[in-house]
């Protein structure tokens, strides 16, 4: 499952931008990778004023840091496609220039992954594997999907 940390400094995210943004972030990952949209979490967080450095120096301007951890195996397309994609739903979304955006992408092997109680398959073998869930998963996981 790609996980998606947004990482908020100096703005406050509203309840309502986060939900529209959380979309965002799983649209671009499922568009990008083709992988369901039941595989992406969004989990947001913010540094207290005072608590974000740069180079030593305080942090003063608002900055967005999204660190996703995704499943290997994708091209260097692919992932080009799906960090600039991360970055305009920030921009989209937030209204921050793109020099105020950071994005980090990490590969993580699927043998080394376990959600919904399964290891996760290799990049591509989705529809394989949901065939393989219990029947109330697959249910569960149709209603996140939709």
């Amino acid at each position: 499952m790609p996980t998606y940390f947004v990482f908020s400094s100096n703005i406050k995210i509203q309840k309502k931008l986060k939900q529209k943004l959380a979309k965002k972030i799983t649209e671009a990952h499922n568009k990008a990778t083709g992988a369901n949209k039941y595989f992406a979490q969004v989990i947001f967080n913010s540094s207290k004023k005072g608590d974000h450095f740069m180079g030593g120096k305080l942090v003063s301007k608002a900055e967005i840091f999204i660190y996703g951890h995704i499943r290997s195996g994708r091209t260097k397309r692919v992932k080009n496609h799906l960090i600039k994609s991360l970055r305009e739903a920030i921009r989209n979304c937030i209204k921050l220039k793109k020099d105020n955006i950071w994005v980090y992408i990490l590969d993580l092997k699927p043998t080394q992954m376990i959600e919904y109680g399964e290891i996760l398959p290799k990049s591509g073998d989705e529809k394989k594997w949901f065939q393989n869930l219990p029947k109330n998963l697959k249910k569960r996981l149709d209603k996140i999907d939709n």
